[in-house]
């Protein structure tokens, strides 16, 4: 009998480990809601880390709409694995980061109106901002990944940047769309292309325990960002048992 499309990821996954980094935003959301002292999104980075997660993420927005400035003060102390700061690339932001040196710094679009982050940084209009950005972080030692659609115009300006540590893959397109192969093929792709030019490769943006596996599967792919989703399911199920179940998705596929 031939072998498995299930098989043969459960052969990749025992040859490499595919990390996880929860994003604790929407943790700070709920207590936002009410302006009150929790739920704590530093216990929740606990929690994760103690579950399994290999690290915390977390978007510092300009509009401080769920994380704080003294959340990210404490989740510097408290988080054990890669404390990753999302941020926009402006002074304010950058001086933060100086100022509390997370393990790595991801630069993202931001809107003051979008819900969420609605697609990846533009940089073949704005490599010279980010260029700029990027080596004001590196020069405090802070490893600077950059959020990025998978378009190879995108990853390969990239490449050619300097102090770019990685990219940090948006799959939104691929966790909305009625028929993903396409949209997986570009991430494939753009994967493939960074990890070849040496720059660490993660992805991230509405993955699900239903969806997480064909984007865990993708070889080059060394870490995946994910919050919502797993918050969402530590309202019913708990947050230790939240993270679990997500890296057993992604341990199954990738």
């Amino acid at each position: 009998m031939a072998p498995s499309a299930d098989s043969g990821a459960a052969a990749k996954a025992a040859a490499r480990s595919v990390q996880l980094s929860v994003n604790v935003d929407h943790v700070a959301t709920l207590r936002q809601a009410r302006r009150a002292d929790y739920p704590d999104p530093v216990d929740a980075a606990r929690i994760a880390e103690s579950a399994g997660a290999s690290g915390i993420t977390v978007h510092l927005r300009e509009d401080r709409r769920h994380i704080q400035d003294h959340d990210l003060a404490a989740l510097a102390e408290a988080v054990r694995g890669k404390l990753n700061l999302e941020i926009a690339g402006t002074v304010a932001m950058l001086e933060i980061a100086e100022r509390h040196r997370p393990g790595q710094v991801t630069l993202v679009p931001e809107r003051p109106d979008e819900i969420t982050t609605e697609g990846g940084l533009d940089l073949v209009r704005h490599s010279r901002r980010v260029q700029r950005a990027a080596n004001t972080l590196a020069e405090s030692g802070i490893a600077v990944s950059i959020f990025l659609d998978p378009e190879e115009a995108q990853v390969d300006c990239a490449v050619q940047m300097e102090n770019i540590a990685g990219i940090e893959i948006n799959t939104d397109h691929y966790t909305r769309a009625e028929r993903p192969e396409g949209e997986l093929e570009e991430i494939r792709r753009a994967a493939a292309r960074a990890a070849e030019a040496g720059i660490s490769v993660y992805a991230g943006h509405g993955l699900t325990t239903t969806n997480v596996g064909a984007v865990a599967a993708v070889p080059q792919i060394e870490e995946l960002n994910i919050g919502h989703s797993i918050v969402s399911r530590a309202v019913l199920v708990g947050f230790e048992a939240a993270v679990k179940e997500m890296l057993e998705a992604i341990r199954r596929a990738s």
